[in-house]
């Protein structure tokens, strides 16, 4: 008992006081598939508890901040300095009535919110928020990820075709469109960061960098960076929610779904956030490590503090960039990421090559590379964003084109 309560106060690996808990549990002469489906349970409502909570909070964080960026207060009457205004929205939510259009496939449209809202929590399973603290410890963790989120776009349509409305078909058939395209982005980089650490282990991923004092962040740019700008894609966010945005007309493959139901979308949408979060935290920031700071402060903490702040890049992306065109958007994946990528993986594959042939210390080639890489990311981007643009020079407007000149109806005022 004095072992256990000494683990139970040990706050810096969480791990820690549930295995004691279970240990303690085992000895009391429970059969032996007792302290194992605990742990699946605990860890289960340990994650779903942390979603839920964490969404609530960033959306008053997340209306606050916009507001302040557009010059305006946010949310400031329910609760002192609107605090209390998630959890009136989410009451509103769960009181709303909920309406089947009458010649939806009731089924398929009663599953598809379930369906978008479990890969999202799935994924959270095989994250490592310190080194005792993961549900899942999968030596194909990324593989995992990728698998698991992919299935994401099945949900997506059939909760548009299920609907049986037309605008929520196409806005299911254009979100498809730019999942699938994003997706190959999103791989690809994945891929570049495993490649350079050669594990998809996700624990041994934050022991390559614990272990080089070196975050792939310096290591892997140009993936970090396309990583992101798929991402935001993934889980539509601004400036890439253009199925859902709020100056379309409708809400795209949700359109005809209210209360619980469209709030199950919502919460998918924010949990995929934080899962794209821990994705960045995890193999480019170094997860719960900080450069020896992790001794003193617990490694959950450092975790968090990571993927809160990165979570918070895609609520600063809202309030500064422009929404885009759909056009826009896929030529951008195909034309210009893409390329990108592939040669960033044939990169990382010649980098390897080179390190392991040569027998350089790490303390001299990882340098070596951050600058390579750098240089390299800014020269591609540059070079390749100069390059399709010059493509078609006469496609570039040399001044505002007017609405009449590109053939659009115009208001002519009376004489």
């Amino acid at each position: 008992m004095t072992a256990f309560l000494a683990e139970w106060w040990d706050l810096r690996d969480l791990g820690n006081t549930v295995g004691a808990l279970l240990d303690w549990i085992a000895d009391r002469g429970v059969p032996d598939w007792v302290p194992y489906v605990l742990s699946g349970i605990i860890g289960i409502a340990a994650v779903l508890l942390w979603a839920i909570l964490s969404q609530l909070a960033f959306i008053w964080i997340e209306r606050r901040v916009l507001g302040r960026m557009q010059v305006r207060l946010g949310p400031n009457r329910v609760g002192p300095w609107g605090l209390l205004q998630p959890l009136a929205d989410a009451l509103k939510v769960l009181a709303k009535e909920m309406v089947t259009p009458r010649n939806a496939d009731r089924v398929l449209y009663w599953l598809a919110p379930i369906a978008v809202v479990v890969p999202a929590i799935l994924v959270l399973a095989v994250f490592p928020f310190s080194p005792g603290m993961v549900v899942a410890d999968l030596n194909v963790g990324v593989l995992y990820i990728v698998a698991v989120t992919s299935t994401a776009t099945i949900a997506v349509f059939m909760a548009g075709w299920s609907s049986s409305n037309k605008y929520s078909l196409l806005g299911a058939m254009r979100t498809v469109a730019m999942l699938i395209s994003y997706e190959v982005v999103q791989v690809l980089a994945l891929l570049s960061a495993t490649a350079f650490t050669g594990s998809m282990r996700l624990l041994d991923v934050v022991a390559w960098q614990d272990r080089y004092n070196a975050w792939l962040l310096f290591l892997q740019p140009l993936a970090l960076l396309s990583f992101i700008i798929a991402s935001a894609v993934e889980v539509n966010r601004t400036p890439s929610d253009i199925a859902e945005a709020e100056s379309e007309i409708v809400a795209g493959y949700h359109t005809e779904y209210g209360g619980i139901r469209w709030g199950m979308f919502q919460l998918a949408e924010y949990v995929a956030g934080f899962a794209v979060a821990a994705t960045i935290t995890t193999l480019w920031l170094g997860g719960w490590t900080l450069w020896g700071l992790e001794e003193w402060v617990p490694g959950w903490l450092i975790f968090l503090g990571k993927l809160y702040g990165t979570f918070f890049l895609f609520i600063w992306l809202r309030g500064t960039l422009p929404r885009v065109r759909i056009d826009q958007l896929m030529g951008f994946a195909w034309k210009f990421l893409l390329p990108l990528m592939l040669l960033n993986v044939l990169l990382v594959g010649a980098e390897k090559v080179v390190w392991a042939e040569t027998g350089a210390s790490a303390g001299v080639v990882l340098p070596a590379f951050a600058v390579l890489n750098l240089a390299l990311t800014v020269a591609l981007v540059l070079g390749w964003g100069a390059l399709a643009g010059g493509l078609r020079p006469q496609m570039r407007p040399k001044r505002p084109l007017l609405v009449r000149e590109v053939g659009g109806i115009y208001y002519q005022p009376m004489p």
